[in-house]
């Protein structure tokens, strides 16, 4: 919200548009305009993308992100994130993670990338979520269309959401990896579907550590 607000401010003051003009480009009033600009009110994730459409700004978008927090180790992290906080990562097909894994590029058309705030700790790949499988009656819920940051460096430890694969399927799948009685297990959030007994020959291609949906 606050990055947001910073923008909306410098883009304004660049064109020379005041609260009354951006209001009336909105069809709104200046005060409900004022409020959003004074954080007095919470604007939609729509209403957000509206401003930034009514400043030109069409190639920017707001969207509801789900993330594991950024743990900054040092200081050299830190500047990394205060200086240069965007980062493109190339959006993979579901065939396609156990070549993004190695740092291959998609085998055939031109790579397509999305960009983040998260500051990858090895070689990271977007996946768009298929199915309703990730999709939860209640807490966490990843679903269909959504997009899905996946670190392959991260630490697949009990609790993650992880990309595996196993040696006899050709398409990977979004699970959650818990652990139960000794016993670690692949389990969707979609209580409908079976969970299934992760082995030595699944292959875990990376964690979860960020869901976006666009909007």
């Amino acid at each position: 919200m606050d990055k947001w607000i910073e923008l909306v401010k410098a883009k304004m003051s660049e064109l020379k548009v005041t609260q009354e003009v951006l209001a009336d480009r909105l069809g709104m009033s200046q005060g409900g305009v004022g409020h959003w600009l004074n954080k007095r009110r919470q604007p939609s994730i729509e209403d957000m993308n509206r401003v930034l459409r009514a400043l030109g700004m069409e190639f920017l978008e707001v969207a509801m992100v789900i993330r594991e927090p950024v743990v900054l180790l040092d200081d050299e992290v830190s500047l990394t994130h205060k200086y240069n906080p965007y980062f493109r990562y190339p959006v993979s097909g579901w065939r396609e993670p156990a070549r993004l894994h190695e740092g291959e590029l998609p085998e055939y058309g031109k790579p397509r990338f999305e960009l983040t705030d998260y500051h990858a700790q090895g070689k990271a790949f977007w996946l768009v979520v298929v199915g309703d499988a990730m999709t939860a009656p209640t807490g966490i819920s990843i679903a269909e269309g959504m997009m899905i940051l996946v670190d392959p460096a991260i630490v697949p430890e009990p609790g993650k959401l992880v990309i595996a694969q196993w040696p006899d399927s050709p398409e990977a799948t979004f699970r959650k990896l818990i652990e139960e009685g000794g016993q670690r297990y692949l389990v969707p959030l979609n209580p409908t579907y079976p969970k299934a007994l992760y082995t030595e020959e699944c292959r875990i291609l990376g964690v979860v550590v960020q869901a976006t949906a666009r909007f």
